[in-house]
């Protein structure tokens, strides 16, 4: 790996992990990283998957505090996103090199769409519904939630915001700690699996993993500094920038 790779690398884990603690949407800058190092669309997008674990844990651990009571509703929704996040990996495996390139401009775009109108979604889901608990289409959604997490991964947590939000009666707070748990839930039983079957890029994915802790300390530093509309802006430029850049790569 030449220098150029490792420092594309780190400038990508750290902005990343800063967009991971003030905004979200750090797969958008991680994941077209790793692909511009060098590696197959599948090497990358599971190379992603366990490099953004320690961060997504780190944010999950840090609102604890705000976790949902451990009754048999919340520890059924949590098994749905792990066996979910377990058959999107299977998923994944059973999915060809040449079909996952041709996949990579759409998953990015549908990322940045994701990221990009989550709150609406939300508005709609909370619209649709009517407030109030929801417990078996909760544990559906975040089911399906989580195989898509388990393929992908871009833009889950905007997902499972949009689930929590409409069909618990929690606040804000308490929605973003508990999509948090069942973020890292789905991810880390992807990451079995791409570990078992050898899939993770390791250079690259601890050169990343550098970069992520390093932006997302300086993320938890700048939170209250930064205006979160700005850092939403730019992370969904860059979004969009990268669905034209792998539109023209792998379909034109």
């Amino acid at each position: 790996m030449n220098i150029a790779s490792v420092a594309l690398l780190v400038a990508a884990g750290f902005l990343g992990g800063l967009a991971n603690a003030l905004a979200g949407g750090a797969s958008l800058f991680t994941f077209p990283a790793l692909l511009a190092s060098g590696l197959s669309p599948i090497t990358a997008n599971a190379s992603n998957a366990f490099a953004l674990l320690p961060a997504n844990s780190m944010a999950a651990w840090a609102d604890a505090e705000k976790i949902p009571p451990r009754n048999a509703t919340a520890l059924i929704i949590l098994a749905c996103s792990m066996v979910g996040g377990i058959l999107g990996a299977v998923l994944l495996l059973e999915t060809s090199a040449r079909f996952f390139q041709l996949m990579v401009p759409a998953l990015i775009g549908l990322a940045t769409v994701m990221f990009i109108f989550g709150k609406r979604l939300r508005q709609f889901l909370v619209r649709l519904l009517g407030v109030g608990e929801h417990p078996k289409l909760c544990a559906s959604l975040v089911f399906l939630s989580g195989i898509y997490g388990g393929y992908f991964g871009a833009g889950l947590g905007v997902v499972l915001m949009a689930v929590l939000s409409a069909t618990t009666v929690w606040d804000m707070r308490m929605t973003n700690a508990y999509k948090n748990i069942l973020n890292v839930g789905a991810n880390a039983m992807a990451n079995v699996l791409f570990v078992a079957m050898g899939m993770i890029a390791w250079h690259e994915t601890l050169i990343m993993i550098l970069g992520t802790a390093v932006g997302g300390y300086m993320g938890g530093k700048l939170v209250r500094v930064l205006p979160a509309h700005l850092v939403r802006i730019g992370i969904c430029w860059s979004g969009v920038v990268m669905t034209a850049i792998y539109v023209y790569r792998y379909w034109l």
